[in-house]
């Protein structure tokens, strides 16, 4: 029990309140029935025992109402920005009062995080954005001036960057509708394998540069319902999250099967030779969180891929998430093979 409030004891703060009461009566009627019998006046004596029990109900309600004074400073302070204040007294109680000091510690350390990550985001978008505009903006001005020609490698750098532009407008389209809890799903029945292919397709044409090979060992009687673009998302960016992460000219597998079970189709994304400790596997599916880049990969990204990918996958009530693989680096995805209205 915290010593500055020697009230808290019980599980409730009615029964407190009727034990501090009882207390009090009980400590007056004993100390008014001694000096009355010790000989003092009643005059005396009564005064003197109601302020005894006045002094006895104040000592416990304030230390009843610390933790409540702290809450309202705590506030005052997070109202002006500072989410690091947090309530010290009372959290060891296990009345009502006790268990809202947790509570509000616990809304302050979310507050506080949630501070955090719009500060990186602001940080990250603003990185992010000014690389392809800065790009873009030294490459427009050398043709302007004359200093390069319009050459088709110049334009496709240029293209290279509006792409860039693109794919992080999108991801933050996507990042807002995660924030506003968009779940719209657009439900059909779809033969499996022939999305796959579908999706790694321009993931190939993208990726001719690194000469990547992607293997898909996916059964072509596999069929399942779902949302053909929330889930292309999902796929998209596991497996181009792989390509990055490889270095060139090695292999990334896509292999599914289903848990019959369960009643779900598992796909394992496997790109040979990287792991991921297991310390950071849970890391990597935060916003913004970037993976470290090897030998023949590209940039880090926006670290907004495998955070939009876990997102598509819990709209349909599945689950993203890095498994052992002595092969390398496996992220496995479980989805209903029906779908489920969550």
């Amino acid at each position: 029990m915290d010593s500055g409030r020697p009230i808290g004891l019980l599980s409730s703060l009615k029964v407190e309140l009727s034990a501090l009461i009882a207390i009090a009566t009980a400590i007056s009627f004993v100390m008014a029935w001694f000096l009355l019998k010790v000989g003092w006046s009643g005059w005396v004596a009564m005064p003197l025992t109601l302020a005894v029990s006045l002094g006895i109900t104040y000592l416990f309600s304030r230390g009843l109402t610390s933790p409540l004074r702290q809450m309202r400073d705590a506030a005052e302070a997070m109202a002006d920005g500072d989410y690091t204040v947090r309530v010290e007294t009372g959290t060891d109680s296990n009345d009502e009062v006790g268990q809202l000091a947790r509570s509000f510690n616990d809304m302050a350390e979310e507050l506080q995080h949630a501070d955090q990550m719009r500060s990186d985001m602001i940080a990250n978008v603003s990185h992010e954005l000014r690389t392809p505009v800065s790009a873009l903006q030294a490459m427009l001005e050398n043709l302007a001036d004359g200093v390069i020609e319009p050459t088709p490698a110049n334009l496709d750098g240029i293209l290279k960057q509006t792409y860039r532009l693109s794919d992080l407008i999108a991801f933050l389209l996507d990042l807002s509708r995660m924030e506003a809890g968009a779940a719209s799903l657009e439900i059909e029945s779809f033969n499996f394998a022939q999305f796959i292919d579908e999706t790694v397709e321009p993931l190939e044409i993208a990726d001719a540069g690194h000469a990547h090979s992607i293997e898909v060992h996916v059964p072509e009687s596999i069929t399942m319902e779902g949302d053909q673009d929330r889930l292309r998302q999902l796929f998209t960016n596991i497996i181009a999250n792989a390509l990055k992460h490889s270095a060139d000219e090695t292999t990334v597998l896509i292999e599914a099967h289903i848990d019959e079970d369960h009643g779900m189709i598992v796909t394992n994304v496997v790109n040979f030779g990287s792991q991921i400790p297991k310390e950071a596997r849970s890391d990597i599916f935060r916003r913004f969180v970037k993976g470290k880049t090897g030998p023949g990969t590209e940039s880090g990204g926006t670290g907004l891929g495998l955070s939009i990918a876990r997102w598509a996958a819990h709209l349909h009530g599945g689950t993203v998430r890095v498994v052992d693989d002595p092969r390398g680096a496996d992220f496995e995805i479980v989805l209903p093979k029906y779908h489920i209205a969550l």
